[in-house]
């Protein structure tokens, strides 16, 4: 006999497809039954009524809610999930306890990533990634040793601080080759950030006027910070001034004899020479040398004949050509 889909305590049938008992059906006829073979169990299972279907889900949506409904869960909430119950524990350890040593390592191993991005972060002002990857884990593990569970307070709220301001303490104290003050190490961090940011939205390297808008400070204070940049990291004497390896190195540029700067030793010496000759013969090297004016121009400006200009002239630069070769 066919397994009746439902059935009341009344003995009354119930079809779960349309929800609504019938009348009681009689005793079936003994001839039909031996004649008719019974009705196959079907293969796939009939769908419930709309009232089957809500009592099914009554039951379990009073104990706890449908795992679809439920909010997707971040990576730090699921990491915070997993690692709430190992730092309470960890609390209740003494230090020498071997058990306690295996707590940290667990926990500083589920926290890399949050290090590791961080450094990732900062990888980009000089330092290489592996020295701020293994600043950031000193820092990551101090904040281990020194959370408190019983405050309340999630770990991620007290392990960014400390992972930050251990890169940054990094920064401050082995990052630049000579030592600046500190107020200058924060502000070419903060010029460094406002170039990126005001680069990516003008399409441009920023001006100092434009930076000193940004942070609201002087230009001269910008300015300031932008030459400390210089003494952040040294270059090696044997470092080569390009990429090819034929090109000569820094060493070997030092000790050059600079032409412009000979200039200026000869600038620096002809100026009380000059104040030694007399005034019209100082007027004729002006107009010529820097006024770029000729001896007939000189001659009109002056009043006087461009043979005595000439004659004037000579006898100056060999005064003054004999003073430099004195000294």
């Amino acid at each position: 006999m066919t397994r009746s889909p439902a059935t009341d305590p009344t003995g009354i049938r119930v079809d779960p497809r349309d929800g609504v008992p019938p009348e009681p059906r009689e005793a079936p006829d003994q001839t039909a039954t031996a004649t008719e073979a019974p009705a196959p169990e079907p293969l796939v299972a009939e769908e419930p009524s709309a009232e089957a279907a809500s009592a099914a889900e009554a039951a379990p949506a009073a104990e706890a809610a449908p795992v679809e409904d439920a909010p997707p869960l971040s990576d730090n909430r699921r990491r915070a999930q997993r690692t709430a119950p190992l730092f309470t524990e960890l609390a209740t350890l003494e230090k020498g306890d071997p058990r306690r040593e295996r707590l940290r390592e667990i926990l500083v191993e589920e926290h890399l990533p949050l290090v590791r991005h961080f450094a990732r972060r900062f990888s980009n002002r000089g330092e290489p990634f592996d020295d701020l990857l293994q600043v950031g884990t000193l820092g990551l593990i101090a904040a281990i040793d020194r959370f408190d569970p019983s405050r309340g307070v999630e770990f991620l709220s007290f392990a960014v601080p400390t992972i930050t301001g251990e890169i940054k303490r990094h920064f401050r104290d082995q990052g630049w080759s000579v030592r600046v003050p500190r107020r200058l190490q924060e502000l070419h961090l903060s010029l460094n950030a406002a170039v990126g940011e005001l680069a990516q939205k003008n399409g441009r390297a920023p001006t100092p006027s434009e930076l000193a808008q940004h942070l609201g400070i002087p230009r001269e204070e910008v300015l300031e910070g932008l030459a400390v940049a210089n003494a952040y990291r040294s270059s090696s004497l044997d470092e080569r001034l390009s990429g090819d390896d034929d090109s000569p190195t820094l060493a070997a540029t030092l000790g050059e004899e600079d032409a412009a700067l000979e200039g200026v030793e000869y600038r620096e010496s002809l100026q009380p020479l000059l104040a030694t000759i007399p005034a019209r013969e100082r007027r004729i090297l002006i107009l010529r040398f820097f006024g770029n004016m000729t001896q007939s121009q000189i001659a009109a400006d002056i009043g006087i004949s461009q043979m005595h200009v000439s004659r004037l002239l000579s006898q100056t630069l060999a005064k003054l050509r004999e003073g430099l070769l004195k000294d």
